[in-house]
């Protein structure tokens, strides 16, 4: 890769948040037309200097230049005008207002405070027209547009404004893989046109799709980074965690035992359509699927959040539907997909959270934090004390506090939904790990995941749903990331069709 004059250079970037050093010296540097991937442990500093760059923080020490010039901006808005923007994870929209009101926000047009339509209608159009929102209305409120568009319509703002710096902050999160496919198309098309980005994101997968150079902070330092091509996996997860990573997805020998879930013809209100399986003691059975196919409404109709309208459910010796608390008492739990609405209370202590599933002891408060202390040790939740909010930790403890309650509860199914979506690499192996162990003890888990690598790393078979019907699920063995797509999509039926002399 030829070396380029930065566009972006900030150096020995400096932050203190009272004792707290959020960044401790960082430098990083991005060129026209070049792709950084900045990344990170969730803590590492990502934020935070992103914050500085966006104008959101004043660094306490170091500097910046844009284009050669220094950097200074006073705000956000100011670094917008200047040609930085980002695109947040958590969309930054004001939904009441149309897509062109959002795309100029606090640069309307306007002669003697009388803002110019026809002109804000013509550059909105412009813009919306160059991220593939053609069939979008300026006039449109961002309210009714889908995720995928309103990530578009940021990314729309960004580019009415010049803006020659691109920060995506984690942008694929909440997208369908159809969506993600054409956020990189249009990555790569800014990259092309001679923009700067910098692309943050807990997948290496992507880093390296999109990315030509990497940098890696970690405890607030920049501690290392190279062309992307150069490093390995294993090489760029070793940086963040500060430590060797022999194996991201640990896995120990499994017998599964005798079938504790068997499920038959299951169908809820609209999703499931039609889902059978069998879960046996100690196997991890993975659920794979397009967004939208029904696998979370499978885990809810068999924890009984949803109804069951047809088949049935057995679970031990317990037969047909129950309410989530007699699923509980019959030892099977659920760790919801959205974790800080549905899966925990973000403002009790972690000792509240981990036992409140047990009302005896959650009003028991010398037993109860000796209850929560013994699980959070044993899934290794790092913390100042046993009665901090949840909320204060970081993504992958609070999962493992959400797992640790239904260990604590007594669960032997477990029912996980996306388990390591938000957090970062190193605390996904933590997740990982817990996994594992919990099947080498003979636990039955079924786990939903949108990210195949984890499938394949952690599940003994893998099912996939399509339109609400669960197909078969296969041994690890048998599958691929390739083959799941297929199935995923429905397109494997049509492939298996195509002669044999056409199929080249």
């Amino acid at each position: 890769m030829t070396p380029q004059t930065p566009l972006l250079e900030m150096h020995g970037i400096k932050k203190r948040f009272g004792a707290t050093i959020a960044l401790d010296g960082v430098d990083l540097q991005v060129a026209p037309g070049e792709v950084l991937a900045l990344v990170g442990e969730n803590g590492a500093g990502k934020s935070t200097l992103m914050k500085v760059l966006s104008g959101a923080h004043a660094p306490d020490e170091g500097h910046m230049t844009l284009d050669g010039q220094n950097y200074a901006p006073k705000d956000p808005l100011e670094a917008r005008r200047r040609g930085v923007a980002m695109i947040y994870q958590e969309l930054s929209l004001a939904p009441h207002m149309s897509a062109a009101e959002n795309i100029l926000l606090g640069v309307e047009p306007n002669v003697g405070g009388v803002l110019k339509r026809a002109q804000m209608q013509t550059v909105a159009r412009d813009a919306l027209n160059q991220v593939g929102l053609n069939h979008v209305s300026p006039n449109k409120q961002v309210a009714l547009l889908s995720v995928a568009e309103r990530q578009l319509v940021e990314i729309a703002r960004a580019i009415a404004l010049n803006s020659r710096v691109l920060v995506f902050d984690e942008p694929t999160s909440s997208l369908t893989q159809r969506d993600i496919a054409r956020l990189f198309d249009l990555v790569k098309r800014l990259r092309a046109q001679g923009q700067a980005i910098i692309y943050i994101s807990h997948f290496l997968e992507e880093v390296r799709e999109l990315s030509d150079r990497f940098t890696v902070l970690r405890d607030g330092k920049s501690v290392g980074g190279d062309e992307t091509v150069k490093a390995q996996n294993s090489e760029i997860i070793a940086l963040m965690v500060g430590r060797s990573v022999e194996d991201l997805y640990p896995r120990s020998p499994r017998q599964p035992g005798e079938v504790v879930l068997e499920i038959e013809h299951l169908g809820g209100a609209t999703k499931p359509q039609n889902a059978s399986l069998q879960l046996r003691r100690g196997e991890v059975v993975g659920i794979a699927g397009l967004v939208g196919a029904g696998r979370t409404e499978f885990l809810r109709t068999v924890f009984g959040l949803d109804a069951i309208k047809r088949g049935k459910v057995t679970l031990e010796q317990y037969t047909g539907g129950a309410t989530p608390a007699q699923r509980w008492d019959q030892g099977l739990g659920m760790v919801s997909e959205d974790r800080k609405i549905e899966g925990l209370a973000l403002n009790l202590g972690i000792n509240e959270n981990l036992t409140l599933t047990k009302i005896p002891t959650f009003f028991n408060p010398a037993k109860r934090d000796i209850k929560a202390n013994e699980w959070a040790n044993k899934l290794f939740v790092k913390r100042r004390a046993i009665t901090q909010p949840i909320g204060d930790l970081s993504g992958g403890n609070q999962q493992k506090v959400a797992i640790a309650r239904l260990l604590y509860h007594g669960c032997d199914v477990l029912l996980l939904d996306e388990p390591t979506r938000g957090i970062d690499v190193g605390s996904k192996t933590e997740i990982y790990r817990v996994i594992d162990e919990l099947a080498r003890e003979g636990r039955a888990i079924i786990m939903v995941s949108s990210y195949l690598p984890e499938l394949l790393g952690t599940c003994d078979r893998i099912a996939v749903m399509y339109r609400g019907v669960l197909g078969e699920a296969k041994p690890i063995a048998q599958v691929t990331e390739h083959s799941i797509m297929l199935e995923a999509t429905g397109t494997e039926v049509e492939e298996a069709k195509v002669p044999e002399h056409k199929a080249a």
